[in-house]
């Protein structure tokens, strides 16, 4: 099955905290017909491989609100 690259390696700030926020990259992927958000940190680690709702947006805007859930959501269960 061939694998299409919806958007290229993209960089981002996520705010997790008031006065903290995390550097990450992220790429959206299409494997058949599912869709896949691979996000990293900066050393290139796996962070989480999400796959992405059936009729999601295609978009960077969708892409990143995505992003901010999965390390806010790493971020308080870091916490406890």
């Amino acid at each position: 099955m061939a694998t299409q690259i919806i958007q290229h390696w993209t960089h981002s700030r996520v705010p997790v905290r008031p006065g903290i926020s995390r550097a990450v990259v992220y790429k959206v992927i299409k494997e058949g017909t599912r869709l896949f958000q691979e996000i990293r940190d900066v050393d290139s680690n796996l962070i989480q491989t999400l796959e992405l709702p059936a009729g999601a947006p295609l978009d960077r805007k969708c892409f990143e609100v995505l992003l901010r859930y999965v390390l806010l959501d790493e971020s308080v269960a870091g916490v406890q």
